[in-house]
């Protein structure tokens, strides 16, 4: 799909990954519609890249189809979907004083992360299988994003790794599902990057991070999350992949 002149969704694109991603589609073209539940952010985002803020909880239906419509009104039906919020924590099951681990946090996790995903997605492909296909009957493509950590989870990381891991293993069915609607799907499976939440480690931290990496031993960048995302879109070979973007790194358990 060529992505100049296409108007395109991000979800969590008020920082870090979907705020790159979110600048790279605007600096292609696209007319980008900047999702998130952080409203300044959002804004702040759209207004350096000439697109529009829209907030938005990725968990609520309504407020996921009330997003769409605004970014509807302002661009045209979207055929590119970012999927890019989402949240992390960690829990060990059996906490320091015995008791296990609060179900509610396993809960919000799976419910941003996968169950936020999935809302989102359906949605955007409801309306995009009503649009008129383009070359090859293409009518839209959705990026998801998960982790390394849904196959290298690390103690503690039990919903953030379960929670991608789903997102994973609903990539292909979905690809599968969406093909006779002429909608793509793929998922990125990141390692450890240089985001906004990863900065306010201390500098040692960081530096012993990014030297568990093979290579090269930095933490990636955001802009070449952004970049691999926007090529799965250009690529209409591309479906039903996820792909490790990680410097060939393979988490310890700890």
């Amino acid at each position: 799909m060529d992505i100049q002149g296409k108007a395109a969704l991000v979800t969590g694109g008020g920082s870090g990954l979907g705020e790159a991603t979110a600048r790279e589609l605007a600096r292609l073209g696209a007319k980008v519609a900047v999702l998130d539940v952080n409203l300044d952010n959002a804004q702040r985002v759209a207004a350096d890249i000439g697109g529009i803020a829209v907030q938005c909880d990725v968990t609520s239906p309504d407020s996921v189809q009330a997003a769409i419509e605004a970014a509807t009104a302002a661009h045209g039906p979207a055929r590119i979907l970012m999927q890019i919020a989402g949240i992390g924590t960690a829990k060990r099951v059996v906490g320091k004083d015995g008791s296990a681990a609060p179900l509610e946090d396993f809960a919000k996790v799976i419910n941003v992360n996968l169950i936020g995903t999935y809302n989102v997605a359906r949605l955007f492909a409801a309306a995009c299988a009503k649009l008129e296909p383009m070359v090859d009957g293409e009518r839209g493509a959705m990026v998801f994003t998960a982790s390394v950590a849904a196959y290298d989870g690390q103690v503690g990381q039990q919903a953030y790794s379960a929670s991608k891991a789903g997102v994973v293993g609903m990539t292909l069915p979905m690809a599968r599902d969406l093909a006779q609607h002429g909608i793509r799907v793929c998922t990125i499976a990141p390692g450890l990057f240089a985001t906004p939440l990863m900065k306010t480690l201390p500098e040692p931290v960081q530096q012993s991070l990014a030297a568990s990496i093979p290579f090269p031993s930095r933490l990636g960048k955001p802009s070449e999350f952004a970049e691999l995302a926007c090529h799965i879109v250009s690529n209409g070979h591309l479906n039903g992949e996820t792909i490790r973007l990680d410097g060939a790194l393979r988490m310890a358990p700890r």
